[in-house]
């Protein structure tokens, strides 16, 4: 009974390879990853073909998206160039996530705040969209915005700096 559980299980981990897959196609994501309890999906343009693991006594598949970049130099790879101080800023509020950043709770709102603002730690200043669900980005500690390097509405990646708090 245990083999028909784990193939179930596996193609509807396939299936949730293949919508993330598309969903990456589609996009102009140069990396999405994934990760619950039961598997750990990783996809990334211009690297190695992204693998879906589950838990350890199961096999691995491995998923790459349709279309691939022709070369390394990726818009990403510019944006990182070009920008390297606010990576490394002491201050810099990274996004812990993919998704779309806003800057307000809803269309029309005033932003949660604004460069020169005095902040509190723990303040949401930002929401970032990922699967259909609004996370908040909050203030690691007190301090005055100096800049917010991210527009509304804008696709962000892992570890993007969105805000320099000092």
């Amino acid at each position: 009974m245990a083999a028909p559980t784990k193939q179930k299980s596996f193609s509807a981990e396939a299936q949730l390879v293949k919508e993330l897959t598309s969903i990456f196609d589609a996009s102009e994501l140069s990396e999405l990853e994934l990760e619950t309890e039961s598997v750990s999906v990783r996809l990334a343009r211009g690297a190695a073909p992204a693998v879906m693991a589950m838990p350890a006594a199961s096999p691995v598949a491995a998923a790459a998206p349709a279309t691939l970049p022709p070369t390394a130099a990726t818009p990403a790879a510019a944006v990182a160039t070009s920008a390297p101080d606010h990576e490394n800023h002491p201050g810099a509020l990274k996004s812990p996530m993919v998704g779309t950043v806003y800057l307000a709770p809803e269309p029309n709102a005033p932003a949660f705040a604004n460069v020169g603002d005095k902040v509190k730690k723990g303040q949401t200043l930002f929401i970032v969209e990922a699967m259909k669900v609004m996370n908040p980005i909050t203030a690691p500690n007190d301090g005055t915005i100096t800049q917010i390097l991210v527009d509304n509405a804008q696709p962000i990646e892992f570890d993007q700096p969105l805000a320099i708090i000092e």
